[in-house]
């Protein structure tokens, strides 16, 4: 009998927020590689709040998944069959794997070795060192332009690509860093052990703009924003000279049609105080990819780079994960364990 994989696919195109019944688990034949391929027994899946942009049957920045697919995502594991020397067996791997237990590759796209010299957890590879934080180490410093000194914003500040961007701006000499989050023990955790200079909390203040003014009364630099236009549109009045915004993510908006999608309307700022916007998808930045993971390695190590994860069992719970993530259950990286790490 072949051996067996499992896979979670889209069984119903998600209107509004995604729900279990929109996804299905499937078991099926593991693939076999072919010459030049090899195959992942992944041990850890991620559960990715931008996923949801191509759940809809509409294209976004990229293509709608069709129906009965299985879903994308990242994932770390060990090579168990292989057809290319480069990648034996036995290779630890980081890739684009998706929600399955297996998946084949041939070495190209977006997959890395795990540095096994560095002694740190497997499922950091999607995390703090896989998309997360380099959409946060890009997102900050490619298309923000930080320098030492500014004053950054961040919004979705307790997730893995907020947390890992406020980090590394006090890091890279901020004057101060402040983040948005949605309850008090984030923003404890924010504070205590990120380094935040400052957290609120948008579910506790009456009036969140009167909170961002009293918190960063010189105004704002850098906006990191994760959460979607009326965010934008609320803190562009509060926008310093020559500020700028970067858009990593839209978790507010995703769920909504374009009709229903708020639209930005402080526009002045973009003249009178010069103000620039742009968005990012980190694969454009692969090339740099390397340089990037080890220094993000080494302020770990070093203990300047804090990380908080969820971890869930089993195959069977990544759609409950990922609806999660829509009701703002999560409190930093969720990885799904699916796979032995022996």
């Amino acid at each position: 009998m072949a051996e067996q994989m499992q896979q979670v696919s889209l069984a119903t195109y998600c209107d509004g927020p995604p729900k279990l019944s929109d996804f299905k688990v499937e078991t099926k034949d593991a693939p076999i590689p072919n010459e030049g391929q090899f195959r992942v027994r992944h041990i850890f899946n991620s559960v990715d709040p931008g996923t949801r942009s191509r759940l809809s049957g509409t294209d976004s920045y990229a293509g709608a998944l069709p129906l009965g697919k299985a879903i994308d995502g990242f994932s770390v594991g060990v090579v168990d069959l292989s057809e290319n020397p480069d990648y034996p067996v036995g290779t630890k791997v980081f890739c684009a794997g998706g929600w399955r237990t297996h998946t084949i590759q041939n070495g190209k796209g977006f997959i890395g070795k795990v540095a096994d010299a560095v002694p740190l957890p497997l499922s950091l590879w999607i995390g703090v060192l896989g998309v997360p934080g380099l959409t946060a180490w890009f997102g900050l410093k490619a298309v923000a332009g930080f320098k030492a000194g500014d004053r950054v914003l961040v919004t979705s500040a307790a997730g893995p690509v907020g947390a890992t961007a406020g980090q590394l701006a006090k890091a890279g000499g901020a004057e101060q860093v402040v983040g948005i989050a949605g309850s008090d023990t984030k923003c404890q955790w924010l504070v205590e052990e990120a380094g935040f200079d400052h957290a609120i909390n948008y579910k506790a203040v009456p009036d969140l703009d009167a909170a961002i003014r009293e918190a960063m009364p010189k105004g704002v630099d850098v906006l990191f924003d994760n959460v979607g236009n009326a965010m934008i549109n609320r803190v562009l009045p509060m926008m310093r000279l020559n500020g700028r915004i970067c858009v990593s993510g839209q978790v507010a908006d995703y769920n909504l049609t374009p009709e229903e999608t708020p639209g930005i309307v402080n526009t002045k700022p973009f003249i009178t105080h010069r103000v620039m916007m742009q968005g990012l998808v980190v694969f454009d930045f692969m090339r740099h990819f390397p340089t990037a993971l080890n220094e993000m390695a080494g302020l770990i190590t070093k203990g300047q780079l804090k990380l908080k994860e969820e971890r869930f069992e089993g195959i069977e719970a990544m759609p409950e994960a990922f609806c999660g993530l829509f009701r703002g259950e999560n409190f930093g990286r969720r990885v799904v364990k699916v796979g032995d790490e022996a």
